[in-house]
Parts: structure tokens; sequence; C-alpha cells
């Protein structure tokens, strides 16, 4: 064999082995993992009926059950009573009782008593039998939002879920053909898409006001290496773990999820591939220096992941979208939130617009404001009041979660479904396996079956 031949020869890691289905004992060449990787990502057979656009009896009052009551679980008890009576809320779990209790105690206060259910791991399976459940809105780590979705869906219940919702292929198409198979929906919690900034651009490019658009950048940009390693501030720390054992961009759906809707993913262009790369690793082991001797991330240096991911998507009409991802260096927080078209431009952090005809700079505050005003979306100012109230991320958490309980009651397809939250999601698999082969171009698979073609309207610009 010569020894260009040799060059080619790869050793799989035990992530790429199991996304390939091969054994990472073996060498195998560039064309074997290229093959693989095309068998790999081609659409699937579908074993029930698509669920786009799916609509269900409404509703008149959502009972409504929350798995996992940390940092986001706890925000959804306040959103969830803040809808009340829209939705009642008539089971909690935690594994925690602490949880549990402090759940509890808020909503004595406001009349609402729910069954608890705690202490035991597989607690969940008995809250999401019963029959006074018609939403189960889970919180919980990563690793346990497809298992715990699945069987939601098997028992007849519909599915609200933090992100991402998968955190691989397999997961994804898990959700996909539950959905498809029991009917019911299967929504990933994607709060920046009711944000007052994105629903302001949405409307802008419904209306024109970009032209056609081209290229976009989004991110999850958001210091939280002192959080990673700390022992109080996830559960068993298991967000520090996933950097300690994967590379790729592993939240993507913040910054992704908006983009995606002002470029109509799903409905009517569709990603296409991605490559992705990282740098090298730095941040965490310096921050692990600073742990105390018991700490399990104390003077780690084998973080697998690196500080910045970035991934560049090409969709199916040409356009492309940077995706970053650092949650470990001293950046100001930023989605960037940037797009482009041939008529305008935006980019975030801060917010500014440019519009083709009006000079080579940002437009000015006056006109900005203008532009906000005229195109604000009606939903921010018909809401107003509530969304002051209520809050929760500047109140897209609020707005989310009103939108969700209002379709639900009127029997209305959902803002989004299960194909794009496995679309914006499935950048975490797919990003490792290209970082890990040398950023390689990795296929998208093609959730909705060839459905992806025909040209939907979101609900949030339709019916409101």
């Amino acid at each position: 064999m010569s020894i260009k031949n040799r060059r080619e020869f790869l050793k799989l890691s035990a992530l790429s082995s199991t996304f390939l289905g091969l054994s990472p004992a073996t060498a195998y060449t560039k064309d074997n993992i290229t093959e693989k990787l095309r068998a790999l990502t081609e659409a699937k057979a579908s074993s029930g009926t698509s669920v786009m656009g799916l609509k269900v009896a409404p509703i008149e009052q959502v009972k409504v059950a929350i798995l996992g009551l940390g940092n986001r679980g706890t925000g959804h008890i306040r959103q969830m009573q803040a809808v009340y009576p829209k939705a009642r809320i008539t089971a909690i779990c935690d594994i925690r009782a602490q949880q549990t209790d402090a759940a509890m105690a808020f909503l004595k206060e406001h009349n609402q008593k729910p069954e608890v259910f705690t202490d035991t791991e597989d607690a969940w399976k008995d809250m999401v039998k019963r029959d006074d459940i018609d939403l189960v809105l889970i919180a919980t780590p990563w690793d346990l939002h497809v298992p715990m979705s699945v069987y939601a869906m098997q028992q007849g219940k519909h599915v609200a879920l933090e992100v991402p919702a998968a955190t691989s292929l397999d997961g994804c198409w898990a959700l996909v053909n539950t959905a498809e198979e029991t009917q019911r929906n299967c929504m990933m919690l994607e709060n920046v898409c009711y944000g007052d900034e994105e629903l302001w651009i949405l409307n802008m490019v419904s209306q024109g006001v970009f032209g056609t658009l081209t290229y976009g950048e989004a991110a999850y940009i958001h210091n939280l290496a002192d959080k990673l390693l700390n022992k109080d501030a996830y559960y068993q720390q298991w967000r520090g773990h996933q950097h300690l054992n994967n590379d790729g961009n592993l939240y993507p759906t913040h910054g992704l999820g908006p983009v995606a809707q002002y470029m109509d993913i799903g409905r009517g262009d569709s990603f296409a591939h991605l490559v992705s790369m990282s740098s090298i690793q730095e941040a965490l082991h310096e921050e692990s220096l600073t742990l105390e001797k018991d700490n399990v991330f104390y003077e780690r240096d084998d973080f697998a992941h690196g500080d910045m991911n970035n991934s560049l998507i090409k969709t199916a009409k040409g356009r492309t979208i940077l995706v970053q991802h650092d949650v470990v260096t001293p950046r100001p927080y930023s989605r960037i939130n940037a797009l482009a078209g041939t008529k305008a431009y935006h980019e975030g952090y801060p917010s500014r617009l440019s519009i083709k005809g009006e000079g080579h700079e940002w437009i000015s505050e006056a006109r900005y404001n203008e532009m906000r005003e005229r195109y604000k979306h009606p939903i921010w100012n018909s809401l107003k009041s509530e969304i002051e109230k209520n809050g929760g991320h500047g109140g897209m958490d609020f707005l989310q979660t009103y939108r969700l309980i209002d379709c639900l009651n009127k029997g209305l397809p959902l803002d989004m479904d299960v194909y794009d939250g496995v679309n914006w999601s499935v950048v975490t698999p797919l990003s490792k396996v290209s970082v890990e082969l040398g950023s390689v171009p990795v296929k998208f698979p093609d959730f909705t079956r060839g459905k992806w073609k025909e040209k939907r309207s979101y609900g949030i610009m339709t019916n409101i």
C-alpha cells in the first residue's frame, strides 16, 4: 500500500464509530466513511403520518405536567401559573424533593395543588401515565429529553421539551417517528423565537423589507465557565460533563432557531450540509485549577470541547449560515442574530439595521426606531401589559407559554413542530462528526421526507 493510501485510513473514536455504526478498532478509508455518512443521512421510511400542521381538538383548559424543576423548570412553573386558567398544573416531578417542595410552596399560594412525584428515577413514568394530563413539559438534562418525550407521546400526551430537543441523530429520528406514529405534538421550547427583536425581523422578512435572503449568522455566546464546573449549578454537574466528553456545537438552537425561521427552513428551504471546526480548549482547564480538590473537574486538562466552535451550514437554496458556540471565554453575551438580504442587513448585540439606498452606514437612531415601530410584531403590542408583568428573558418566556397554551385551547397547529426542533438540534451530532473527521461536509437528514419543499406560514404570523 502506498504512503498516500495509508494516510487515507482512519481509526474512529467511540463518538464517530457509534454515529456511523462502525467498529472503532478498525481502520476505514475516507471513501468508506463518506458512503456511510451518505447512507446514514438519507430519509427513512415513515411508519406514521406527517404531523406538519397537526391540529387536535380544542382543549378548554390544558392540564399540564412539568418534569424537571431545576434552572428552567422553575421558570416554567411560574409562566404556566401566569396563563391560568387557560392551563392548570396537575402534576410535577423532580428527583430532588427540595425542588418539588419549593414548587409546591409557590403553587399553593396560587391555589394550585398538583400531584407530586419525586425521590426515584422512574417516578416520572408513573406521572405521565396519568389520565389528568394533556401536555408534558420536559426540562431535564439534555440526554433525558428523547426517552422522556417518546414515552410521554406513547402515553397519548402532547410534549413540549426544552432545548436541545435531542443530542443524537437516532434521538432526532425517535422524536419524529413517535410524533408521526402517535399524532401528538412535540414542540421544542425555543423561547428566543418569541423575542421582540426576532419577531420584528421575521415580520420585516415576511413583508419584503430584506428582499432575497442570502446569509445569516447565529450564535450562543454566553460565559458559563464558572457554572459548568460548579457542584451546585447543575444537577450532578451534568453540563460540565457534556464539555468533557463532546466536541462540536453543543447548543445551537437559541441563535439558529430565529435565523432558520427567517429563511423558511422546513417551509420552502432546507438545511443541506454543514462543516464544523473547533479551536483548542483552554478556558475550562484554567477554570479547573481554581476548584476545590474534591470537585470531579479539579485540575482537568482533558476537556474535549474547544473554546469556540464554528459551524457553517449550506441550505438547499444556496444560502449560508454561520453558527458559533462559545460558553467559556469572556466574550460578551451574543446570539449575533445577523441577517443579510438584497435590500437590508441586520446585526444584533446591539441591534442595528442597514437599508439599501439609505447610505453605507447603519441607519440613524430615529430611522431605526421608526422601523421598529412600523414592523413591530402585533402580538408584542396586544400582550404588552402581560409581557411586562410576567417577563422571563425580557418577555419571550411568557409569550412562548402563552402561544403554546392558546394554540391548544383553540385547536390550532403549534407555532413550531417536531421537524423544527430536530432540524435545529441535529446540528450537535452532525458538527461532532464533522469536527472529528477533519471538518468534512456532513449532510443533514431530511426529517420531513421531502415535505420541506411545501411553502408554509408560521402560526405566529397568521393565527394570533
